[in-house]
Formats: structure tokens, sequence, C-alpha cells
């Protein structure tokens, strides 16, 4: 048992509250606002202690003695010190089993880190009644029991009306993190995966140079099976676990081909051999318009620790074949990832002290991003291809250059996902997502639930489309 649990349960056992104050600072769009968050970790409404006892540095003596004894002895016990005596029922001084702190440790990683401190509205003390219903039902478990500890867990966080709040088993927190930072420790077959939320089918957003595009997959194709095995109902995690494995392996995978109305198509089968693929590499091209342009292309799946950089070399590339009259950058299908990379690509292309985008925390206090305009490119007309899936890391790049009039979003409206998640991982391998802030555009818009509107909306920019398609009549 780590430390922090000690003094947690310590404190709870004594039905002592934390209270966190944050001022926030007087940031850029002058929005925030003063807000104390309390912290309520007792157990029940009972068995308070005198507010002296609170404001003595024996209290914290007398809660580990407590917490001590009480692994080992739930009984009434009677601590005598220099202040009155401190009496525990028996009803709340029960030990927790490993089960029951591992819960508990995810509880507390939501509490101190949630940006919505009136939690759904549950308030403090129904928050905390969601931990003990999850303690109720883990009870009696032990080491084998790992599915009713998850049940528990996704019970107690979907309290929270949060689907970007959520318990990561192994499988999905090694993707996670995986997409995150642009490569995997698997070999693969080259695909980008999303979840329909319409239809729960896993659909391919974008290939690669990999296997499954040498195989002739294509974006927009439906997973059915893998290795004989049907893929309904199963998250993009789940799936592209089982796409992953052993370098040179093969995998058998049973495709959906929709036609071009959007209607199920013809179901083909076909052979992948697994190979070491980046997870989301850039790709680029230049093309001339009908009107004799020449654009530069950059296409940019996701957004990784990787994506800057590799940002940076595309637009050499683009570049060094001579003078450009436009740079477009396709951010269709590009569901977000590392938050950071959105920030850092929009930086690249704004002047100095220009705002790039503002996190709002659970306070209510405001840290803005600036671009620093060092080696921005700033001049060449810019053009951003957006449609219904582009979200999270890629609308905050899109945002911001829109906000700045520095690029033409083209396409059709964008997801809409305006809140910021810390990915951590737990002690056994999974991971814990967990919102943390919100965040608002430099002209102060929360695009959650919202979406970017673009500046030239029009249907002939479908994930199908080429580019070029999406711009014949814009540049």
């Amino acid at each position: 048992m780590t430390v922090r649990c000690a003094i947690v349960a310590a404190a709870m056992l004594l039905g002592c509250s934390c209270k966190a104050f944050v001022l926030p600072p007087t940031g850029w769009q002058k929005t925030a606002h003063n807000s104390n968050n309390v912290l309520q970790n007792s157990l029940d409404d009972g068995d308070r202690i005198s507010s002296q006892l609170q404001r003595t540095i024996n209290t914290l003596v007398t809660a580990a003695a407590l917490f001590t004894t009480a692994l080992t002895s739930p009984v009434n016990i009677h601590v005598n010190t220099n202040e009155p005596a401190i009496t525990i029922e028996k009803s709340q001084a029960y030990a927790l089993n490993e089960n029951q702190l591992f819960i508990s440790d995810v509880w507390f990683k939501v509490t101190t880190q949630y940006f919505d401190q009136s939690f759904n509205g549950l308030g403090e003390s129904g928050w905390r009644a969601k931990e003990k219903e999850a303690f109720q039902a883990v009870e009696d478990t032990g080491p084998d029991d790992d599915e009713i500890v998850v049940d528990a867990i996704k019970t107690m966080l979907s309290a929270l009306g949060d689907p970007y709040t959520r318990f990561l088993p192994k499988e999905k927190y090694e993707v996670l993190t995986a997409y995150a930072t642009g490569g995997s420790g698997k070999a693969g077959i080259g695909v980008q995966l999303l979840e329909d939320p319409r239809t729960k089918n896993v659909v391919v957003m974008a290939t690669t140079e990999g296997p499954a595009a040498a195989a002739g997959v294509q974006s927009g194709d439906v997973i059915l099976k893998i290795n004989g095995e049907d893929m309904t109902g199963a998250s993009a995690e789940v799936v592209a676990a089982k796409c992953r494995g052993e370098q040179g392996q093969k995998v058998d995978i049973v495709f959906l081909r929709k036609d071009e109305n959007g209607n199920a198509g013809t179901e083909y089968l076909t052979s992948i051999t697994r190979a070491q693929v980046k997870v989301n590499p850039i790709q680029t091209q230049i093309f001339t318009n009908e009107s004799g342009k020449r654009v530069g292309l950059l296409k940019v799946p996701s957004f990784s620790t990787e994506t800057v950089k590799e940002m940076v070399n595309g637009l050499r590339t683009i570049s060094d074949d001579g003078k450009l009259d436009a740079i477009a950058i396709d951010i269709r299908g590009n569901v977000g990832g590392y938050m950071p990379a959105g920030v850092e690509a929009a930086n690249l292309f704004l002047p100095a002290r220009a705002h790039i985008i503002a996190e709002v925390d659970k306070s209510g206090a405001i840290k803005g991003y600036d671009a620093d305009g060092i080696g921005a490119e700033t001049s060449t007309p810019l053009y951003l291809l957006v449609d219904g899936r582009t979200a999270s890391a890629a609308e905050i790049f899109a945002g911001a250059l829109q906000d700045n009039q520095r690029a033409v979003v083209v396409g059709s409206k964008t997801f809409g996902k305006g809140r910021i998640q810390n990915v951590q991982p737990l002690e056994n391998g999974s991971g814990l997502a967990i919102t943390r802030a919100r965040y608002i555009t430099p002209k102060g818009r929360d695009l959650h639930g919202v979406g970017i509107i673009p500046n030239k909306e029009t249907s002939q920019c479908e994930s199908a489309d080429s580019a070029r398609t999406c711009l014949s009549d814009i540049v």
C-alpha cells in the first residue's frame, strides 16, 4: 500500500476534509472566476472530530495510529492525547481489500483532477456515495475477479455522464499510448480505426503505405471478422489489438465495403501480413489545379509527439520543388490524439503573440497558449480540409488558424470535442482517462458538442474525395 493510500484512509477514518483554493490568473481571455472547491474525504456524515483537534498537528499523528490499528482491530477505539478523546465506531473502520483499494485509487485520481467539481450535479457526498457503491460491489471479490472490479469502476465513472472519463483496460491503454506517441511495440497492418457511434461498427479511417493499403483496403471499409472471430460490438481498441501481432504473421480479415451512397455493399476476405508500420505518418503531395495553381498538400491523419517534426519536414518537402500558390492541410478523419501537438502545429503558421488556445481548469483558472512566431510559415495561403470526424487536437489546430484568419476551413462541420483528458497508467497495466479541462479558441468559443463550421462548406469533400476535388472551386 502506498503512503498516499495510508494518508487518505487515515483522513477518511477521522472524517477530515481537504480544501483546495486556486486563484485564476488574469489571463488573456479575462473570463476566469474564483472558485473554492472542497473535496470531502469523509466516508459518511457521522463521527466528526472537533474543529480544535483538526487544527493541531496531533491529528496527523493520531490518524496514522488509527489507520494502523483499524487494519487489524476494527472496533471502538478511544485514543487519549492532550486533546479530547476520539471515538471511531466499528461500522466504518474495516480494512479495505485489494480491489477496494484499487477502486479507491481510481476515485481519488478522478476527484483531484476532474474538471467539473460538481461531479455532474452529484455534489461531493453523491460522488462519495458512488465510491461506496463500488466498494460494496467488490466486497467479496478476490484477485481473479477482474471483470467484477472493472464493471464496478465503469458504473462509478458513468455517474459523471462524461464518455471521455473512462477506465482503460490494458489493451486499450496500450493502443492510446501508441497512438499518441506515434509508435507501437508490435507489428500491425497499417490502418487507423474509428468506432462509428451510430452503427458501433469499427471503420477504417485511413490507410498508410503499409500492408493493408497494399492489400487494397480503403478508408470507409468496415471490419467484420478477424481470423474468423466476429467483431460485432467490439471497440476500436479491441479490433486494433487483434490486428497487431508478430511481424511476418498473417491475419485474415473480412471487410465490408459500402457503395458510393453509403449503403451495404460487398464483403471481402483478405489475408494481410503484419509488418512494422508508423502509426500516423504524414503524407505529402503537390498538384496543379484547373486554374494552374500549384498546391502543396500535407495529409495529417492524427496528432502525436512526432507530428510537428513530420509537419516541418513535410513543409520542406513541398517547398523544395518551387514556389507554391497555396498549402492545403488535410485533417479529415483526424480524431486528434496528443493535445500539445495540436497547439505546436498551429504555432508553425501563426505570428508571434497570436493566441492559439486557452485551457479552463476545474477552478475556472485559465492557461493561455500563444505563438512564438519562430520560423512560422505565415504568408502562403492556407486551406484546412475537415469533416465530421475531425476532432479534439485537430479541432484545436483548426480553431486557432480559423479564429486568427490564417486559414480557410473547407469541408463539413467538425465533430465538436472541446475537452482535454489526462491519460495515466494504473498499477496493474491498465489506464485511466480523466477530463481535466475544457478549452476555448482565441475568440472564446467552446467547441464541445458544437464543432467548427467551415468557412467554405462543400458536399464534394467527403472522405473518399481527393484534396484536389475538395478545393476545385475554392483555390
